[in-house]
C-alpha cells in the first residue's frame, strides 16, 4: 500500500462513510445480504464517478489513471464497501461490451448495465467442458440475419434473476478450437431458454443456474465483437474481473488472518507465517502486474495471483478453523467464509486451469 493516501481515495473515503447506515460496521453481517443497500450503492457510485474510476464520467467513472483506479478498488476491499448485487455486469460484461461493442450496443446497454438497472450472465462454462473454455460445444448457425443457438451452459451466477447475457458459442465448428467462437448478446426472456436454479450446499446469493438452449433465435447485431472472435472478447473482459478478484481475495486474506493472530498454538503460528509471507507476495505482484501494465509489456501474472490468492484464501479459513478446534463445527460464520473460500478456487477459472496455463505458457512445460 501507498504510505499516503491520495486526494481521490481521501475523497471516496469521505463519500463512502456518508454513503453507508451508521450502524454499518457494527452490523455488517446482517448488511452484507442488503440486496437494496446493494442496489443503492451500486446507483450512487456510478452517479458519483466511484463505480468504475478509469472510465469517463459517463460511464460511471473519473477518467482516473490505472494507479489512482486500483487504490480506489484497495479502499473499497479494505471499508468492506458493500458488494456490487450483479458482480459478472459491471466487472466481467461491461468492458467487453464498452471495448467491443457497437455504438449501437453500447448506447442501449451500457449504462443501465452500469447503474444496475439491467442484470447481467455469463454463459461460457458447460457441463462437458467445465472451466476448459476452448471445448465449448453451444453451436450458434447463421440463419439469414439471425444466429440460431442449441446448447447447454451451466455454473451460469444470476441467470435467473438477469434480464442478459453474453453467450459464447461455437460459430465455426471446423475452425481450431480456440478460432471458432463468437460471443452473443443473448436476450434471456428469448423463447426457447429454460433457466433452472442448482441447489446450493451453502448460504448465497448468487445462485448457480443451468441454461438450456432450444432453437434460439437471436438478432444477427446481437453479435459481440467479430464473427469467431470471441476468444479474444472472453480474455479482454476476464482480464479486468482478474483486476478485481485478487484485491478481493487479499483484503479477505488479511482479515482471515487478523482474525488467527491471537493463538497460542506453535503449529499454528507455523503456518500463519506462510500466510502471511503470501498475502505480501499477492500484494507485491498486485502491484507488479501493475506497473508491466503502466509500461506497456506483457503481463503474465494474472493467472498466478488468482491461483495463489484463491489457494491462499482457503488456507487461511482452514487455519482459523484448525486454531479454534472443535468448536469451529458449530460456528456458522466460520462455516460460511470455508463455503465461500472454496468457490474461490472455482469462479474466474479453477484452480487446475490456472496450473494448468502457468505451466504450459510461462512455464514452457509439455502438455501431460
Amino acid at each position: 500500500m501507498t504510505a499516503h493516501k491520495t486526494a481521490q481515495v481521501e475523497e471516496y473515503g469521505a463519500w463512502l462513510t456518508e454513503f453507508l447506515p451508521i450502524d454499518y460496521y457494527e452490523r455488517y453481517r446482517q448488511y452484507r445480504w442488503d440486496i437494496p443497500l446493494r442496489r443503492d450503492y451500486q446507483r450512487a457510485a456510478f452517479e458519483a464517478g466511484w463505480l468504475q474510476p478509469s472510465w469517463p464520467r459517463e460511464y460511471g467513472g473519473r477518467s482516473l489513471g490505472l494507479r489512482d483506479a486500483m487504490e480506489i478498488r484497495l479502499e473499497a476491499a479494505m471499508r468492506s464497501a458493500p458488494k456490487l448485487p450483479n458482480i459478472a455486469g459491471p466487472n466481467v460484461v461491461a468492458p467487453g461490451i464498452r471495448r467491443f461493442g457497437t455504438p449501437e450496443q453500447i448506447d442501449r446497454l451500457l449504462v443501465p448495465l452500469l447503474r444496475g438497472d439491467e442484470w447481467w450472465a455469463l454463459g461460457m462454462s458447460e457441463p462437458e467442458a467445465g472451466s476448459d473454455f476452448a471445448s465449448l460445444r453451444t453451436r450458434a448457425e447463421i440463419d439469414g440475419d439471425l444466429f440460431r443457438v442449441n446448447g447447454h451452459k451451466i455454473w451460469t451466477t444470476q441467470a435467473h434473476e438477469s434480464r442478459w447475457c453474453t453467450l459464447y458459442a461455437r460459430t465455426d465448428p471446423d475452425a481450431p478450437k480456440h478460432r471458432g467462437i463468437s460471443c452473443l448478446i443473448l436476450d434471456l426472456h428469448s423463447s426457447g431458454i429454460r433457466i433452472e436454479p442448482i441447489r446450493m450446499a451453502s448460504v448465497s446469493d448468487e445462485t448457480f443456474c443451468e441454461v438450456f438452449l432450444d432453437d434460439v433465435e437471436v438478432p444477427a447485431e446481437n453479435l459481440l465483437g467479430p464473427l469467431n472472435g470471441g476468444w479474444n472478447v472472453a480474455l479482454s473482459s476476464l482480464h479486468h474481473e482478474r483486476q478485481m478478484i485478487w484485491i478481493m481475495n487479499w483484503v479477505e486474506i488479511k482479515r482471515g488472518l487478523d482474525s488467527i493472530r491471537g493463538t497460542q498454538d506453535e503449529d499454528i503460528y507455523t503456518e500463519l507465517g506462510s500466510l502471511l509471507a503470501d498475502a505480501e507476495a499477492l500484494r507485491a505482484t498486485g502491484y507488479r502486474a501493475l506497473d508491466n501494465e503502466l509500461a506497456g509489456r506483457s503481463s503474465p501474472e494474472a493467472d498466478i495471483m488468482k491461483l495463489l490468492g484463491s489457494v491462499t484464501l482457503q488456507r487461511v479459513w482452514e487455519l482459523r478453523a484448525a486454531s479454534e478446534g472443535p468448536s469451529s463445527a458449530g460456528d456458522p460464520d466460520l462455516l460460511f467464509e470455508r463455503q465461500d473460500a472454496l468457490a474461490a478456487t472455482i469462479y474466474g477459472g479453477t484452480s487446475e486451469v490456472q496450473r494448468n496455463i502457468i505451466a504450459e505458457r510461462l512455464l514452457g512445460l509439455p502438455k501431460g
